[in-house]
């Protein structure tokens, strides 16, 4: 039987160390700022913003929403990401995803000056993600917060063999980046693997990250014995239950360890998301953190 990963309890010790570092920048009149821009009335999303803007006020990080209507123009949200890169009161921004089809996601992400790009999106933080440039730049913060649960958990990823399933640029592709500096070897599995391939790198993977959004995509009876797996999907099915990409039910007992959903990565993005903020804050302003996450 396989132990659970209990993303809420390591997001919580996250949040908590996130907090102490901001009441140490708030001794030298630092206020970390994050600026979200919503665009449209989608309710998943305004549920997801609500929520950041909630956890950052917890934890010391000033957090402001930016709302346009569903017909903004592409030219307004580029001036007003100008105007936040600007602003020094504010050291992270966001755009959150989906925007409505008249904006162009990809310039929206590259008008964002990078040193400011808390999710990790600008083509010069990727590129350097893909490089394994060293030095500090923002990264992804879903797959950095699962580089955090293996961590935490004792999980060394170097040597091993890591299946990652889905290729999107906010999970997938970083996700094999940051392991592969990390020296995992990775497998990047998508829609056009074959069946037969998809079935035999899972059996041999020692570690198995799913990102796909199809419920119940990767049985117990396809994975290794004693494999580490990660389950990024979160899906509400007609009854209104949550489930993820794993049939959880038929995999835990073959897995050495594995995430629940709900409570499992979730949580754990929106932590990440308040932690770059926070470093982001202190580059911004030329401030060393102390170790800041050795903690949680």
């Amino acid at each position: 039987m396989g132990k659970l990963i209990d993303g809420k309890q390591i997001a919580k010790d996250l949040r908590a160390a996130v907090a102490r570092q901001t009441e140490k920048l708030a001794t030298q009149g630092i206020t970390p700022g994050l600026a979200v821009i919503l665009v449209g009335d989608d309710p998943a999303s305004e549920i997801y913003v609500r929520n950041k803007e909630r956890a950052a006020g917890k934890v010391g990080v000033n957090a402001q929403t930016i709302k346009y209507p569903t017909d903004a123009s592409e030219a307004e949200l580029l001036a007003k990401i100008a105007e936040l890169n600007a602003d020094d009161s504010v050291d992270a921004i966001l755009v959150q995803s989906p925007v409505p089809s008249q904006i162009d996601e990809h310039k929206v992400q590259e008008a964002i000056d990078p040193r400011k790009d808390v999710d990790g999106f600008h083509p010069e933080n990727i590129g350097r993600l893909y490089a394994n440039r060293e030095g500090y730049y923002p990264v992804a913060n879903t797959p950095r917060g699962i580089m955090t649960m293996l961590q935490h958990e004792g999980v060394d990823v170097a040597g091993k063999h890591v299946v990652v399933i889905g290729r999107s640029i906010l999970v997938g592709r970083p996700m094999a980046a940051l392991l592969q500096g990390a020296n995992a070897t990775v497998s990047l599995l998508h829609r056009y693997t074959p069946a037969s391939l998809t079935e035999l790198l899972v059996s041999e993977a020692d570690i198995v990250i799913v990102a796909t959004g199809v419920p119940g995509l990767i049985k117990g009876s396809e994975l290794k014995a004693g494999a580490v797996v990660i389950d990024v999907g979160i899906n509400r099915l007609e009854d209104g239950s949550l489930v993820g990409d794993v049939d959880f039910e038929s995999a835990e007992p073959v897995a050495s360890l594995i995430t629940p959903v709900p409570g499992g990565v979730g949580p754990m993005t929106i932590a990440t998301l308040l932690q770059t903020t926070v470093e982001l804050a202190a580059q911004h302003h030329g401030v060393a953190l102390e170790d800041p996450w050795q903690t949680i």
